[in-house]
């Protein structure tokens, strides 16, 4: 078996199968969770936020994404203080983390979030169309940021050299 990494996705080459991870991205609010998706292309895409007024409709909109995307792997923004230490709002992404983590079982990676949501708001004043922050849009762009970051952290939109044809058996 051999591990490559190539833009957004670890690819495996194992015996003759090709097999690729797709990533959703998250920005936990307690009243809309922002949601964003990235495959084998690497780059973070928003996906209509989880907006539901429960709890348990906002998590059964994540498993049909998770279902429908075929997800592999999650991405979670991690609400650090400025000063690097956990607060109170990381020990809420703390407990939505170990309730998707029974649910969904799928590896979790905690991306530092710190300002994500404020870089999209900064980013869109200059726009003409003023977006909702009820619709979630602004959590999603902060996802598809989160999940960003996570790709060029871990160096994911590197090219690889196409493997050779012994490589594959």
């Amino acid at each position: 078996m051999r591990w490559l990494t190539h833009r957004g996705a670890f690819l495996i080459f194992n015996s003759k199968f090709l097999i690729r991870i797709n990533y959703l991205g998250i920005d936990w609010g307690e009243k809309r969770i922002g949601l964003a998706y990235a495959d084998e292309v690497g780059i973070a895409v928003p996906l209509p936020a989880a907006v539901a007024a429960s709890k348990k409709a906002r998590l059964q909109y994540i498993e049909q994404m998770i279902k429908a995307r075929r997800i592999d792997e999650i991405v979670c923004g991690y609400p650090l203080n400025m000063n690097g230490s956990v607060g109170f709002k990381a020990k809420e992404v703390d407990v939505f983390i170990e309730e998707i983590t029974k649910r969904f079982r799928l590896p979790i990676h905690r991306i530092d979030e710190r300002l994500s949501s404020h870089s999209v708001e900064q980013g869109l004043k200059g726009q003409k169309k003023k977006l909702d922050r009820r619709s979630g849009e602004i959590d999603s762009r902060a996802a598809a940021l989160i999940l960003q970051d996570f790709i060029e952290e871990q160096n994911l939109n590197a090219p690889i050299p196409f493997p050779e044809p012994n490589d594959l058996d």
